[in-house]
């Protein structure tokens, strides 16, 4: 009997894929809080969604319907990220804690999981499809 198979991609990753990766967390969170609309979309891929808002003038609005609401008033903050490698590219999965800084002391105003697909574009890791379950639900 003769055994075939597909060989796979690889679901090795280096540690610059990692910090990459942190990186992209984190300026998901910078472009948020300052509401900048095109730095946010850059972040997905082309064809990126986050919470059914696919592609990049859906996800530009996302930002530009929350400006009043955010820019300089919350801060967003992700806590124990953990990335897991896949054939497609990488499965994330996060907390988020949301603070308004207006008040004293800053005080929390929504927290949550998101869960991510991500995939490695010619521009680096980016989010493929960004889902977020708030914990108030």
């Amino acid at each position: 009997m003769l055994w075939t198979f597909a060989q796979s991609k690889t679901t090795e990753f280096s540690a610059q894929d990692y910090l990459d990766i942190q990186q992209l967390y984190a300026e998901y969170n910078h472009a948020l809080d300052a509401s900048d609309a095109n730095r946010f979309a850059d972040l997905f891929s082309e064809d990126g969604s986050l919470a059914g808002n696919t592609g990049r003038d859906a996800l530009v609005q996302v930002i530009r319907g929350t400006e009043q609401l955010w820019q300089g008033k919350w801060r967003h903050l992700y806590s124990n990220l953990v990335i897991t490698p896949t054939t497609e590219g990488a499965d994330g999965t996060s907390f988020l804690f949301a603070y308004d800084v207006t008040t004293k002391p800053a005080t929390i105003t929504n927290t949550g999981i998101y869960t991510d697909k991500l995939v490695k574009t010619s521009q680096g890791w980016r989010f493929k499809e960004r889902t977020f379950l708030n914990d108030a639900q």
